[in-house]
Formats: structure tokens, sequence, C-alpha cells
């Protein structure tokens, strides 16, 4: 069905335009919310006078989500929780959990259907989207430490798998090097077996 935005929906265009929805979207959702009109030859009349009012309030909120954004990607949420030994939560941290705590962080009120993410589920940190509107968007840092864990071991975690990542990813880009030199030799590169017999007859060697 044919609908008529009377507001900015963030997943699906601006106030003023139509567009093509599905019927069950359309009749249980748009309409029923006062997000759209069904799109008549009467209403498409009124369709310019909604644009321009939409484009005005766009205006205004361009400099308060702008300030928003920056208050947002600044903001750090630490949560505790009950974990096993690998760090897997006995539970889950919620997005509703998420936008609680950034309400009281930054003493605001925000639609909790704004942050977008999947129920946080493993010890660590996390980045966690918030979408303001379709032009604004903010980063959360949501860390998750294990009941019992002090500031300093929760720290030393941190630094632990900042390590372990670096490592992974010198190993990573060495082995690719080492390809993309066997490649232009026209050689296959040795597997690790192979490469390991070679050091022991060398060791022998010497």
């Amino acid at each position: 069905m044919k609908v008529l935005l009377k507001q900015d929906v963030d997943t699906l265009g601006y106030a003023g335009e139509v567009h093509d929805v599905a019927p069950g979207y359309g009749r249980n959702y748009l309409i029923p919310q006062g997000l759209a009109v069904k799109a008549t030859p009467g209403v498409l009349k009124s369709a310019e006078g909604w644009r321009k009012q939409a484009e005005a309030r766009r205006e205004q909120l361009r400099s308060e989500y702008q300030a928003l954004v920056e208050r947002i990607n600044d903001v750090n949420l630490n949560f505790t929780a009950k974990a096993g030994e690998q760090g897997k939560l006995y539970g889950s941290i919620t997005m509703a959990n998420v936008a609680e705590a950034l309400e009281s962080e930054l003493g605001i009120e925000l639609d909790r259907r704004k942050i977008e993410g999947q129920p946080l589920r493993q010890v660590g940190s996390h980045a966690v989207q918030v979408v303001l509107s379709r032009e604004f968007r903010a980063q959360i840092n949501v860390n998750i430490h294990p009941e019992g864990e002090t500031p300093e071991e929760a720290a030393a975690r941190r630094a632990a798998a900042a390590e372990a990542e670096a490592v992974a990813a010198e190993e990573w880009a060495a082995a690719e090097a080492e390809d993309e030199y066997f490649e232009m030799e026209g050689e296959e590169a040795p597997d690790a077996e192979e490469a390991g017999d070679a050091e022991d007859m060398e060791a022998e060697l010497i």
C-alpha cells in the first residue's frame, strides 16, 4: 500500500514523501502511530505543507543531535554481572539496561528503540550504536565486568585481551606477506610441519 509520511521515519523516509509499504506495516504501525496516512489524491495535497514543517523541525534538531552525539560518544558505561570461567554471562545486559544507564549518565530521556543491538552475553568491552536519526548516529562503549573483579583486575584483563589481539593481527599479517611472497615466486608456502622439519635439520647441521 502507498502511504504519505506525516513525520520522519528513520528506517523509511522523510515527512511529505510517499512510500510503498507492506499493508501490515502501514495499517498496524505507521498509521496508528500517526506517522503516516494512506496516500489518497486528497491527502497528497497536504504533502508539501508537511514536508516544509518537517524540514524546519529537522533543521532545529540537527544542532541538538550534533551536541548529543558528541556527549554520547564520550560515554563509557560499566556493568557488573555473574559470569562463568570463559566470561559468558549467566544472563545478559539488554539494550533496555544500556538505555537506562545512558539516561542516568547524561540526565536525558531517550527513546529506547534508538539503541541498536542484541543483548550482551560476554564479559568485556562492547560498542553499542545509538541511532538518533537517519543522519546522526553515536556509539557507546559498554564494559561488562564479572562480579568480584577489582578495577585493577579489569584493567589488566582488558590490556591482556588487547595484547592478544595485536599479536594475532601481527601473525596474520606476517602469514599474508609470506603467502604473497611465494605466490610471486611461483612456489607454495611451506606448511607449519615442513617449516619445523627444516628448522630441525638446520639445528642438526649446526
